[in-house]
């Protein structure tokens, strides 16, 4: 069978720049999202563009039980999976700590740190048991400095990176790769979630340069699996050739 790729939060962004990054390399697919009509309308594209063959699971992965019976359904065939991105995340709100809705705090933690660990802790037995396979935490330059607005989401990032470094230090002895790729600002719908569905704000935050593109992302991340058995991309931050890092921007 081909090598076999799961992506959470493939419906949008680099999650599903990500689908057509692999499918167009010749991998089956296991597509996770929240909003199924998607998920199918992203399938149906991939196996007429690329002859994929897909498998969804349309659960939230913030709840654990939904990810356990997702992956236990598979069939044994689809729990061969060679690469796991853990994409699904999001940042909610641009306000102060003190001004901050607990809620979106919540649901960024549950999303972003819970969910990446519920998908993680299911997957890599199957990876341990063939005694291979590559996991891709996708994080942010918000995982490597704090800016003013962002303290729970910079917090729910920190984490990603440091989670990621843990389980690359505890699969050393079974030969399973683990990367972080650590993104800058790019044009997707992160923004306008970010900002509430705010148009006119999503916008604003990239006038004056280009950012990343989800493509841009996939790409890398799609790099990173082709490297030798022996070799390992452990962290990767990425940004647009106009910003230098969380604070330092470049705009005409």
């Amino acid at each position: 069978m081909k090598k076999i790729v799961f992506i959470t939060g493939a419906t949008s962004g680099f999650g599903e720049a990500c689908a057509h990054a692999f499918a167009t390399n010749g991998y089956s697919l296991i597509l996770n999202g929240r909003r199924q009509e998607r998920l199918s309308n992203l399938a149906i594209t991939l196996k007429e563009q690329y002859g994929a063959e897909a498998i969804l699971l349309p659960f939230d992965v913030q709840d654990n039980r939904a990810v356990v019976a997702g992956i236990d359904s598979l069939p044994a065939s689809w729990k061969e999976v060679d690469v796991l991105v853990n994409n699904a995340g999001l940042a909610l709100g641009r306000d102060l700590f003190q001004e901050a809705n607990l809620q979106d705090w919540e649901t960024m933690l549950d999303t972003n740190v819970k969910g990446l660990l519920y998908v993680s802790k299911a997957i890599v037995p199957l990876m341990i048991r063939r005694g291979k396979g590559h996991i891709i935490n996708i994080g942010s330059v918000a995982g490597k400095q704090v800016y003013e607005r962002g303290n729970v989401y910079c917090a729910s990032k920190h984490a990603v990176d440091a989670l990621t470094k843990g389980m690359r230090i505890d699969l050393l002895p079974h030969g399973i790769k683990v990367t972080a790729i650590q993104p800058g600002a790019a044009d997707t719908e992160f923004s306008l979630v970010r900002f509430k569905g705010n148009e006119e704000a999503a916008q604003k935050a990239y006038d004056g340069f280009e950012p990343l593109h989800a493509k841009d992302v996939a790409d890398v991340v799609y790099y990173t699996t082709t490297l030798p058995p022996h070799v390992c991309v452990n962290d990767l931050v990425l940004t647009c050739t106009r910003q230098a890092d969380a604070h330092y921007f470049f705009k005409d």
